[in-house]
């Protein structure tokens, strides 16, 4: 395969620019401004930067890219800390159950509170493959990529990491949560909502809600039908990050009330099962189909390849070492595909 996971550099902007207005909206973590891309690319380029191996305001940008033929195709994203510069806001569903004497019933209500439960994670997102490009495990290749990222740099992240998943809406780009609660508080629809929101946080958002729990029973029959439920597209990636280990925690998005979903940063199945390899020899590679990557950060490569054991490391295919920019002697991160 000729594709490679690598670290975004300005250079990248139009072909990121590009997937940005494919996404369809509701993609907060790339919207289709080419301000808010720049100042993220900057922000990326500072990171892969940056020396200090500690945890901070990061946001790390990776390319899908075939450097044969100088595409990229695909991009995803690591957020080292959520909630630094302003709070991470998450509504979290809770049951308050009450009993009436006189009545002789018990009821029980689902309400949304507010909370900030969740900041101080690491967070990955962002993840977009150009619609030409979904098949062949590239999408599996991206995102998996940037748990053995998080395991090369571990001092860097937390020891919880999150995903929010974009949720429900119609054709039209509207969303049902959002016009069943938020959009009841301001005078902005939820692509407008969501657009701000891309280029300025969600504190805009916090600062005007109400502070109270919201009685689900409160909500259009509409808006409590899509509360926790990805979007479509977004079915495939909950499976993956489901088959890494995250589970949903009943925290749901504040503006379209998708599900946001953790792992214990070390319990991560990618993170947990990758070890160190010595790049022994190459060759034609071997029988076992592996997740691959070598370097740190701005010389950080992921590939899917061929691997055959050794005595005393791994054999690789010429073509993926290439991909990897190792040599015999080197050492790479690898986990079973």
């Amino acid at each position: 395969m000729s594709f490679r996971v690598r670290p975004a550099s300005p250079d990248d902007f139009d072909a990121i620019y590009e997937m940005a207005k494919l996404t369809g909206g509701g993609f907060t973590n790339l919207p289709a401004d080419k301000g808010t891309l720049v100042e993220k690319l900057a922000k990326s380029e500072d990171a892969f930067c940056k020396a200090e191996e500690a945890q901070g305001n990061d946001c790390y940008l990776f390319v899908l890219e075939d450097p044969a033929e100088r595409l990229i195709r695909g991009t995803c994203q690591v957020f080292a800390t959520v909630g630094v510069t302003q709070a991470f806001y998450s509504y979290h569903i809770s049951t308050l159950t009450q009993w009436s004497p006189e009545l002789g019933k018990t009821f029980r209500n689902q309400l949304l509170t507010l909370t900030t439960d969740l900041e101080g994670s690491s967070e990955v997102g962002g993840l977009f493959l150009h619609p030409l490009m979904r098949a062949g495990g590239l999408g599996l290749l991206l995102a998996r990529s940037r748990y053995l990222f998080i395991k090369g740099h571990r001092q860097r992240f937390g020891d919880r990491v999150i995903a929010e998943l974009r949720g429900v809406m119609d054709e039209a780009g509207n969303s049902p949560f959002w016009d069943a609660l938020a959009g009841r508080f301001f005078d902005m629809s939820f692509p407008q909502a969501d657009e701000f929101n891309a280029m300025h946080g969600t504190a805009f958002i916090a600062d005007l809600m109400p502070k109270t729990p919201i009685y689900l029973s409160l909500l259009s029959e509409a808006g409590r039908a899509v509360i926790g439920q990805p979007h479509p597209t977004g079915r495939a990636a909950l499976r993956m990050l489901e088959a890494e280990g995250f589970g949903y925690d009943r925290y749901v998005d504040i503006f379209d009330g998708g599900p946001t979903v953790s792992a214990r940063t070390d319990q991560i199945r990618t993170v947990r099962e990758s070890n160190a390899e010595v790049v022994t020899e190459f060759g034609e590679g071997g029988p076992l189909k592996m997740l691959l990557a070598a370097g740190r950060l701005k010389e950080f490569r992921a590939c899917l390849g061929s691997v055959r054991r050794t005595e005393e490391g791994v054999a690789l295919a010429k073509d993926t070492a290439e991909l990897l920019g190792v040599g015999v002697g080197d050492t790479i991160l690898a986990t079973p595909r």
